[in-house]
């Protein structure tokens, strides 16, 4: 039986992240999508997910993570203390690509260090 994977991601490129976030302000677009077409396509073996990255160290993200300020504040916020790297993404993608995760869809798994189990906004000490 063939199976397919569909992964959505936010951007590769300065022009795609714009139009991502744009999608975001549209309640989770993205997200949603996912969900939904891996109800409708599951039918075919269409499995879709997708990938929600916190602060990678990439190109784009480097004029911002240059702020010595900005850093200190997402570390902290970011329970394992660090920025993740484009490996840790792309690792993952990889595998939800695989047949080893072919009972995995209409997810959204978070590349994040445990940002959102720890809540976006918490007070500093």
């Amino acid at each position: 039986m063939c199976h397919t994977a569909i992964v959505h991601t936010c951007s590769r490129n300065e022009a795609e992240l714009k139009e991502c976030l744009r999608e975001w302000k549209k309640k989770g677009a993205m997200n949603q999508l996912a969900k939904n077409l891996a109800c409708e396509w599951a039918k075919d073996n269409i499995r879709t997910n997708s990938v929600g990255p916190w602060f990678i160290r990439t190109p784009l993200a480097e004029p911002l993570l240059n702020d010595e300020k900005l850093l200190e504040e997402v570390k902290w916020r970011t329970p394992m203390g660090r920025i993740g790297e484009p490996k840790e993404v792309s690792s993952l993608v990889a595998f939800l690509s695989l047949p080893a995760a072919s009972y995995i869809s209409g997810q959204t798994i978070c590349v994040d260090g445990g940002l959102t189990v720890n809540g976006f906004f918490f007070p500093r000490a």
